[in-house]
């Protein structure tokens, strides 16, 4: 009686573990391959941009930078920030384009690189161009419009999670010792055998992967879980001298469209301070090599000077009309939606973790592919039963059950 309980429980994980694979091979597969790319994602974006990289260390001030950046910018567009590099590196100036008149979702910025040493325009670009912003998008919300992208990817997340549960349930041998579920030949197929010795070995990150996932993709479902409510930050996957984006939960209900209007704010067209007047202003604040210097924009008129830190870098803030300056507030810790990001990403994990969900991105891409072929030809071997079973069904002869 048990054992029959146990063989029906797991034809039914059979059937919810078969079926989340086959219906959603055609999300799992691209979702999977760009997580993996995008782990390198800065080794990526050099090699497919390899205009961009150079040597040597900043040396000109931010009105240089922005200057030199404005005779690659079209009419109307304004600088918004300057970006030095962790090192050595381009410096990037990003600019706003006008407002477009019903122009939805994330509005598009002008990235422009300069050389650090002279100020050379090295390359320009939309922040919407380019292969790795492509994966990105591709990976983030599959390029569906309409806001509906982001959910469906987490809900691939989930069934990935419940296919991992249930994969495990039937890697587990029925009769014998756990060893029989590490034997390679298990099964007369090479597909079946690949199914089940890589699924394995690959379930915790990718149960991990999946969980963080979702997570990411939820956040307000998840921010419960959050001891405070910070003030939206974090980094987008890699990030890279393209600069990083913040993702985490706004700081109260309205966080999001919060977040959408300050991404929409234009920088002033006139400032009363410049940006060296500010950089001096917040020097006696400084943690560490500057990093960014952000123009006042319509919505906040003040200058925003960062410097490197540990925990995240040291934001003072300068008042373009009266020079007031506030100083940088404390690190805040880590919420548990960053630690699920960082999980997810691989960021500031070292090279080791990277290396493991780069392959548990590789893998369920596999698992997909050798799941339909196993499927596939589960049909051809079923039909041929059935016909044999009807063949034997008028001739009075018992028809013998498949194996497992």
């Amino acid at each position: 009686m048990a054992q029959s309980t146990t063989l029906r429980l797991r034809g039914w994980w059979l059937w919810v573990h078969k079926w989340i694979g086959i219906l959603l091979a055609v999300l799992i597969i691209p979702i999977s391959v760009t997580g993996s790319a995008l782990v390198w994602h800065d080794w990526l974006d050099e090699t497919l941009n390899p205009q961009r990289v150079v040597t040597g260390t900043p040396a000109l001030t931010p009105s240089a930078y922005a200057d030199a950046a404005r005779t690659a910018l079209a009419p109307g567009e304004r600088v918004m920030s300057v970006r030095y590099p962790e090192g050595e590196g381009a410096v990037l100036v990003q600019a706003a384009r006008p407002p477009q008149p019903g122009a939805g979702g994330r509005p598009v910025r002008t990235n422009v690189w300069l050389d650090p040493a002279d100020g050379r325009v090295l390359d320009t670009a939309g922040s919407n161009a380019g292969a790795v912003r492509v994966l990105h998008v591709l990976h983030g919300s599959m390029m569906i419009p309409g806001g509906w992208g982001r959910p469906i990817v987490g809900w691939v997340g989930i069934f990935m999670f419940v296919s991992c549960l249930t994969g495990i349930w039937l890697w587990w041998p029925i009769t014998g010792s756990v060893k029989r579920g590490f034997r390679w030949k298990r099964q007369n197929s090479l597909n079946a055998n690949l199914h089940h010795q890589m699924g394995f070995w690959i379930l915790v990150p990718l149960a991990m992967l999946s969980f963080t996932g979702f997570w990411i993709s939820f956040p307000s479902v998840f921010g419960v879980f959050e001891s405070s409510q910070p003030r939206a930050e974090g980094k987008a996957k890699g990030g890279g001298r393209e600069g990083r984006e913040g993702r985490g939960k706004g700081a109260e209900k309205g966080g999001a469209p919060d977040r959408m209007r300050a991404m929409r704010a234009q920088p002033l067209e006139r400032t009363a301070l410049t940006p060296e007047a500010a950089l001096a202003a917040a020097q006696p604040h400084a943690t560490g090599p500057l990093v960014l210097v952000t123009w006042p924009t319509d919505q906040e008129e003040s200058w925003k000077v960062s410097f490197a830190r540990a925990g995240g870098p040291a934001e003072i803030s300068v008042a373009d009309a009266s020079g007031e300056v506030t100083p940088p507030r404390p690190p805040r810790p880590e919420t548990n939606a960053r630690l699920m990001r960082r999980w997810h990403d691989g960021t500031g994990m070292g090279v080791v973790w990277q290396i493991v969900i780069f392959i548990g991105g590789i893998i369920p891409a596999l698992l997909s592919i050798t799941g339909l072929v196993m499927w596939w030809r589960s049909r051809g071997w079923k039909a041929e039963l059935a016909k044999k079973r009807k063949a034997r069904a008028k001739a009075g002869q018992a028809v013998p059950q498949p194996a497992e």
